[in-house]
């Protein structure tokens, strides 16, 4: 199975990433995923169920004690390619 998360961290701060941001976005540039979007308004990423789901573990790990006061996250399964 593959998945999709798409994710935020809060609070928001306009003119540098936060803690928080900033270690979401190494816990998935460094996990083992398919792909890595990276945005200033939400980040994405794709890959098999169990790389995702770890990375998700990690990022919501490392996003709160970073500071996060709250972290969106939608998870969406993807068609498997024929």
């Amino acid at each position: 199975m593959r998945l999709r998360v798409e994710f935020t961290t809060e609070p928001f701060d306009l003119d540098e990433p936060p803690p928080h941001a900033l270690a979401a976005r190494d816990v998935v540039q460094g996990a083992d995923l398919d792909t890595v979007d990276v945005g200033p308004f939400g980040n994405t990423a794709e890959g098999g169920a169990d790389e995702v789901l770890t990375a998700v573990d990690a990022l919501l790990r490392k996003a709160l004690e970073a500071g996060a006061t709250r972290v969106s996250l939608q998870v969406n399964v993807l068609e498997e390619q024929a």
